[in-house]
Formats: C-alpha cells, structure tokens, sequence
C-alpha cells in the first residue's frame, strides 16, 4: 500500500513509526489468527494497516465472511491521515474494520468503565518507538499511568513500546495471543526490567524471534518479534534465531531451528542473543575462575559541571583571563578519544595542554574576588552559564564540584568495548567517563595489570551482557553495571601480568594502532589458556560469543571493518 507524500520519514521517525515489511506482518498475522475464523484482533497503532490487512486476509482464509471482519478487526491510530488510508486499502480488496482515531492511552482498558472494544483474541501489531527523550509530559504520564493501572510501575527512562505493549495487552483474553515486533532493547536495557518480568508472568508461553539483519528500511534499531499465548506464567522461552523476515515462513515454533532459555530472574537478557553452549562456558568460567570489577574498588561519577564548555578550560584561555592554577584543578579533557593506550601519564597531560585541549576545571575558593575570576564569570554571565540546572542549584553557580584523581579511569561509553586506563598524571575527570579508586588492600600492582588484563573474551563478553546497547551501536555502562564486570581472579591476573611484562610496550603500541583484536588474543592465550587453563576450544567459544553481541549491537559495522582490513 502507498505511502502518502506528506508522511515523510522524518515525521514518521519523530512519531516513532516504520513500516513493517509484509513478511512480518503476514507472519505475526498467521500465529494472531491461528486459524480461527472467529478471531478478533487488534491493532493499537494501526498506521496504515500493515497487520490489519495480513489479519484480515488470514480470517477470510480461515473461514470468516468478509462483510463481518468490522466485528473482527479493529485498529486504533492517532493520525486521522493514517486512518483514512487503511479504510481505504482495506475496502480495495473487500475487507473492513473497526477503526478509531485516538491516542491509545485514551482508550480505557477492558476492565475499566467506558471501554469501547470488546475482549480480544490476539494483539498484533508494531507499535511507535519514541526514545524517552521526546516521549515527554502528557504523553509520558499517561503512558506511565497506563501501565501502573496494569500493575507495572515503568521508569521515566521507559521509551513509548513499553507502555503501550502493556495497555494493550489488557484488552487481551486471559489465554489469548501475543505478537508484535519490538525493539531488541527488550532484552538488554534496564528501563525494560519491568516489561521483562510481566512477560514471565503474564503468558504461559514466550517466543523470541530474533534477526541477524536490520529488518526496517528507514530504522537503525533491531527488532525482536515477541509471540506469546496463555496465562500463568512460564519458566523458560523458545528462542528462534533466523537471518531476515524472508526466513519467517519456513520458521516452526516447536522445531529444530529453536532452543528453549531460562532467563535470569531480574536483570538483562542479553545472554538470550548466545547459543546455550556458549551462554554456559561463559557461567561457568566466571564462576570457577573470576571475581567483578568492583571487588577492587569503587566505581564513581566524574564531576558535572552543568556547562562545560565554560568549566573545562584551554591553558589559551587560562592565559587569556590571566587564571591562575590555584583556581583550577587539573583534568584529563572532555570526552575519551585521548585515551588509547593502557595509561594517561603526566606527558600525556602536557602534550594535551600545548594542542589547546580542556585541561583545566575551573574551581575557585567560595571567597576568590580576584579580578581575573570576575572577568571569567562576566564572562560566564553574558552568554547565560548561570541559567543551566546544575549551576541553579549549586552556591556559589560558578564552583563545580571537583571529584579526586582516581587510580584508573573507566571508558564507559565506548563503540568496541570500555577500557580502563591507569591514571599515571592524577588528575580528576568529568562525567564523560568514570573513575576506578582501588580499595586499599588491592595489590598496588592491580593499577598497571587491570588496563592490559581487562581486554579479554571474558570480560568483553561481561561488558556486552552487562552494559546497555544504544543507537548507533554504542555500549554504556553505568558504575553499577560496570561493577559487574567479570574479571579473572587476582592470583590469575598477577600470574598473567608478570608472564606479559616485557611484551608491555608492543601491546600498548599495537592497542594505540587499533590492533586491538591482537591484542586480544594474546591476552587470551596468556591469562585465559595459561592461568586459568581454559582450553583452547573454550577460549573460542567466549572470543566468538563477544564477537557475536558485538556485531549485533554495531549493526555489522565490525563484519564489515573486517572485511575492508
């Protein structure tokens, strides 16, 4: 069906809406109807009635009479536009439906007062994907309230799939069916605990059809189809892996091409994504041979200046205002592309310094009335520092808070995976990574080995488990989730650090040259094959895992950097 020229792709991204590609819409339409002529099915975000339409074509095909599918198929759509095209296409082969123009959440649920849609037999469906950014006010706090009145208490973090997945299951039978597409972020982002949790409550049985390729034309996010059917509760889902929607018709549910997952109780899935071979080496080797990242100190958040293109000054700029150091305190720049090898050392620090990078925090005494100062914040003033939130609630607005140099600091948002690196020049950071401070009964030569050692299969793997997938293939991780991370005990990590110790230097070079998978597997055979005697199979197996998320969550960038090596 057309697609209207004054529904672009950037309004429909700024709404949350992508087409969904026939193939699954026909397939999630087959499993809704399950050939029940009687079915009744609905649609809470109809567009232009992708799934409305296969639903349809399904119940004829089972028996249903054309001209009563309007007391069968039902579409809800906000766009008045978007309603008057599915009408349209509906009736160009005979068919029909009950649609209505509203925001979903408008709609009471079947077990409240005023509900205009009867029970139904199954939802289908692709509903808007609108980051928590732009799903804001209103719009957020009814989704909010929606969920709530369902008995899941969603975060402000929650993107709009969320909610709406929940409200809609409420106009769903008790032991009616599930299938609609859904950002993989189901599985791996914290805001989605609640969600992930209902699932196992509410349905007896949980399908996961997971792609290979990126399945929306106009989407970078992948996609994962959750069919779902019953009630009670269930222990375990089928995980189907197949490589594109055109692999859909020859999928069984109850097949050879699925194997069945418990996930854990409260956390990520991202493990779903493994075979279970591989999901059990890695339980197994962190709970023979590893402890967390935490368990060598305390993870923690840089400063956060509110404006720190104003706090974070350039030695031209010091200069310039006539600033002198003991208004400042040294940090390493915004940001952590300077950081590419194992440690950021004073030389390091100095070279910055003479390129013109933001290498001081400005952080006066609360009693500086030095001329110099009140240049700088006139300064400040005239181009409205004072007014950001942070500098609003802070006395005096112009002195931001100073965290203490850190033994290492932690690349928490990174593209291959985060990095520690040894803080050598002590010098204090902002909030655009964090800082590692070793606990003091932690061998002071942790603070060297930790930065090569950490750049194994295992602990890459933690980090892709672990850590939070966003657009564009970047992986964050939180203090919390960075605490988590596995790595090898510390008798290993000694062991592995002194076999490395003259190989140092090459692979420090080797990780600034961005032969990072070298380094890699030379990590491997040392820590993983010789201190923990991890046999060369297994070893394999974990590096294949980590490679396997990886790519998952850069979209095939690393398949096709490889290629191009």
């Amino acid at each position: 069906m057309s697609i209207a020229a004054s529904d672009q792709p950037a309004a429909r991204k700024a709404r949350g809406a992508f087409f969904t590609p026939p193939a699954i819409a026909d397939y999630l339409a087959s499993w809704a109807v399950d050939d029940d002529p009687n079915a009744r099915i609905l649609d809470p975000t109809c567009g232009e009635a992708a799934f409305l339409h296969a639903a349809a074509r399904e119940l004829v095909g089972a028996g249903a009479a054309k001209d009563h599918l309007d007391k069968q198929v039902f579409g809800v759509d906000s766009e008045p536009e978007s309603v008057a095209r599915s009408e349209q296409a509906l009736a160009s082969e005979g068919y029909s439906a009950t649609l209505r123009i509203s925001d979903f959440f408008d709609i009471p649920a079947s077990n409240q007062i005023g509900c205009p849609l009867p029970e139904m037999d199954a939802i289908i469906g692709n509903p808007p994907y609108i980051r928590y950014q732009e799903h804001t006010n209103t719009a957020r706090k009814k989704s909010r309230a929606a969920a709530l009145a369902q008995g899941v208490r969603l975060s402000g973090l929650a993107s709009s799939w969320a909610a709406l997945l929940i409200h809609a299951c409420s106009f769903l039978k008790k032991d009616g069916r599930l299938a609609m597409v859904l950002p993989a972020e189901l599985l791996t982002v914290g805001y989605a605990e609640p969600v992930r949790k209902w699932l196992r409550q509410r349905f007896a049985a949980v399908h996961l059809v997971m792609f290979e390729r990126l399945q929306f034309e106009d989407a970078t996010e992948r996609v994962v189809l959750v069919i779902a059917r019953g009630s009670g509760g269930c222990n375990a889902f089928s995980l189907l892996p197949v490589e594109d929607a055109v692999d859909l018709d020859s999928l069984r549910l109850f097949g050879p091409s699925h194997f069945t997952v418990a996930p854990a109780e409260a956390g990520k899935w991202s493990d779903l994504l493994l075979s279970i071979e591989q999901r059990q080496a890695f339980k197994r080797v962190i709970d023979m041979h590893c402890t967390t990242l935490g368990s060598f100190g305390s993870l923690e958040l840089g400063s956060v200046t509110g404006a720190n293109s104003f706090f974070a000054i350039t030695e031209q700029t010091r200069r310039e205002f006539g600033l002198v150091k003991k208004q400042l305190v040294r940090i390493s720049p915004p940001g952590t592309k300077h950081l590419k090898g194992l440690s950021f050392s004073e030389g390091a620090w100095n070279r910055l310094r003479d390129a013109g990078e933001a290498v001081w925090l400005l952080r006066p005494s609360p009693d500086d009335r030095t001329q110099s100062l009140r240049r700088y914040l006139a300064h400040g003033e005239a181009i409205g520092v004072q007014k950001a939130y942070k500098c609003q609630i802070r006395d005096p607005w112009w002195r931001p808070p100073a965290v203490p140099a850190p033994d290492l600091f932690f690349t928490y948002m990174s593209h291959r995976y985060p990095r520690l690196v040894r803080n050598t020049a002590r010098v204090s950071f902002l909030n655009s990574m964090h800082g590692l401070r070793l606990r003091a009964d932690v061998p002071r030569e942790m603070a060297s080995a930790l930065p090569l050692l950490c750049i194994n299969s295992v602990t890459m793997l933690g980090a892709e488990i672990f850590g939070r997938s966003y657009g564009g293939g970047v992986l964050k991780m939180e203090p919390r989730e960075a605490a988590l991370l596995p790595v090898p005990s510390p008798p290993a990590l000694s062991a592995a650090h002194e076999a490395l110790r003259h190989d140092r230097s090459d692979l420090e070079r080797q990780l600034e040259t961005g032969q990072w998978e070298d380094v890699v597997q030379r990590v491997d055979e040392v820590l993983l094959n010789r201190a923990l005697g991890l046999s060369n199979e297994e070893v394999r197996s974990l590096r294949a895992a980590a490679k396997t998320l990886r790519e998952r969550r850069m979209g095939g960038r690393v398949r096709a950097n490889e290629a191009n090596k």
